[in-house]
């Protein structure tokens, strides 16, 4: 009888694995399913320079697979079960989707012989998946992996990035193959570099403007693009906004750095947008976040000219008007507008715009216990530029948002699409994938415990990560709004809380309750020195509701 411990891999799992090694994969993120035991005993016997890292459920682990990708530039890999595990990761293809971020989720699929019959845990995962991914397919012949897998990665790179999704059957995945490896997709850039005389017309509309304004982040980002296009910008004295939660797109301390647009922009920045008589998007979709609600500009933008610029010719013209549309890679770009030999005009609008920034990011203490503005300028102090901060969704992010340089890159992870858990989820998988960096994950109250059982795959897998939990007792934007327009009328937003940092001790990590601005200096302090999960218990009243000086009581007294 032959030992069970003997027993081969199945060549159609051990094929899938090789595959994904071929493609460069370095780190798969994982919640165990009976679906695919197969890939796991493939990743057990011979999967070497692939780290499996076992997470506690599968939107955290998608999560974790989204910000991979947003940090490496290729696809951050996930592997789910069917069903239960598939719904559960849908969060994070959504995320990657909305975020252009490249993500494949391969989910165990029933087996063949049982399809259509509303099995155990059935889905039809190509009609699920299909609205809010690139790509979604179920892979049903074993020697064709090597095909599935190198046209998930060119869909997931190519373009606007996106997520794919692969469904496997578990009768496939025990199959013999005879198909081999298939070569590593590169990266199909448009118009490389771009057309020259595209790129003069540009010139010379932005030349011919008063007040011009750039709104870059986004598709195809990377330290390239943003190299050599904060270049061009400050050659030239051009303004730069960021896209919603792009901060890192430029650095902050920029000479043109104007600050950030989405959810609570400096008025000033507000004005300039609306005032522009040019404006110029690289890489962003212009979505509702970034736009304001599609106002900021509007689609039309009666007045003002837009030159778009963007890795995906589906997305030019698709929404917005332009005036002139660009279909490039990003990085070409912006090495070309910056190697650009032609004498280019001057503004000065681009310093002003930065001294405009610099003001409204200076924190300006105010008489709370804990005074959340002050906090992060005294954590500025003491954390690095490179430090990586992680956040959900939540008025507690706005702070950061405002009041942090994000000088680094990557420096910033956060859902554009305003998901909540995500800062948890992504601090864990920076601090695998940069451990020398300093990671600082930021979640509300309500925000942390959607997620904040990956401390666990954290203090498992030797993370170094440190969360701030902001706690209201509140879902504090749903209040705040709530407060807006029915003053006084609470309802289904008070929230009673454990005791987060006995949660953290009991994950093994190193813990303190803050309640005062000095209790979080002497906390930060001590954290800094200090490796391996650490969180900050930060107790404010929810009168405190947002960065930008809503409080409770003076919404009420407005409404």
């Amino acid at each position: 009888m032959t030992d069970a411990s003997d027993r081969p891999t199945p060549g159609a799992a051990r094929l899938l694995v090789d595959c994904l090694a071929a493609q460069g994969c370095d780190r798969i993120f994982t919640v165990p399913g009976e679906s695919f035991l197969p890939v796991l005993d493939a990743l057990h016997t011979g999967a070497e320079g692939i780290d499996l890292v076992t997470c506690r459920q599968e939107g955290g682990a998608a999560f974790m697979a989204c910000a991979d990708g947003a940090m490496t530039g290729r696809p951050g890999i996930c592997f789910v079960t069917r069903g239960p595990g598939a719904t559960n990761a849908s969060i994070g293809v959504h995320v990657a989707m909305q975020d252009s971020l490249p993500m494949i989720l391969f989910v165990g699929d029933v087996d063949s012989a049982n399809r259509d019959r509303e099995g155990f845990q059935e889905v039809d995962f190509a009609a699920f998946f299909t609205p809010i991914c690139k790509w979604a397919a179920r892979i049903d012949d074993a020697d064709r992996i090597p095909e599935y897998i190198a046209r998930a990665y060119a869909t997931a790179m190519n373009g606007r990035p996106g997520p794919v999704v692969l469904a496997l059957p578990e009768d496939m995945l025990g199959r013999d193959v005879a198909a081999g490896l298939a070569p590593r997709p590169e990266w199909v850039r448009p118009a490389q570099p771009p057309c020259p005389s595209a790129i003069a017309a540009m010139i010379d509309m932005i030349g011919d403007a008063a007040t011009p304004i750039a709104i870059v982040g986004g598709a195809g980002w990377n330290a390239k693009a943003r190299e050599y296009f904060t270049q061009f910008a400050e050659r030239i004295g051009l303004p730069v906004a960021t896209a919603f939660r792009r901060q890192d797109a430029i650095p902050s301390s920029s000479a043109v750095y104007a600050g950030n647009l989405g959810y609570g922009p400096n008025p000033q920045l507000v004005e300039r947008v609306r005032n522009a008589d040019l404006i110029l998007a690289v890489g962003a979709r212009l979505g509702e976040a970034t736009t304001d609600g599609y106002v900021l500009p509007d689609p039309e933008h009666s007045g003002q000219t837009l030159i778009h610029v963007h890795p995906d010719p589906e997305e030019l013209g698709r929404v917005y008007r332009t005036d002139l549309a660009l279909c490039a890679d990003m990085a070409e770009f912006a090495e070309t507008v910056a190697l650009w030999d032609d004498d280019l005009l001057s503004f000065d609008a681009g310093a002003e715009a930065h001294r405009q920034w610099l003001e409204w990011n200076t924190p300006k203490p105010a008489d709370w216990p804990l005074d959340l503005a002050s906090a992060v300028g005294f954590m500025r102090e003491v954390y690095p530029s490179e430090t990586i901060i992680c956040n959900g969704a939540g008025n507690f992010a706005g702070w950061w948002h405002r009041y942090w340089q994000y000088e680094g890159y990557p420096a910033q992870l956060a859902p554009t699409c305003g998901a909540m858990g995500y800062g948890v989820p992504a601090a864990v998988a920076a601090a695998l994938r940069f451990p020398e960096c300093p990671v600082v994950a930021i979640a509300g109250d309500g925000d942390f415990l959607m997620n904040g059982q990956e401390l666990a795959t954290a203090a498992q897998h030797g993370a170094n990560l440190l969360v701030i939990v902001v706690d209201n007792s509140a879902y504090g934007t749903i209040r705040m709004h709530q407060e807006r327009e029915f003053p006084g009328r609470v309802s289904g937003t008070r929230l009673a809380n454990p005791d987060f940092a006995a949660l953290a001790r009991a994950y093994g990590g190193w813990s303190q309750r803050v309640e005062t601005t000095e209790q979080f200096r002497q906390a930060l302090e001590t954290a800094r020195g200090m490796a391996g999960v650490r969180l900050l218990h930060c107790v404010i009243d929810v009168e405190q509701l947002s960065a930008g000086g809503a409080t409770v009581s003076g919404l009420r007294e407005r409404g």
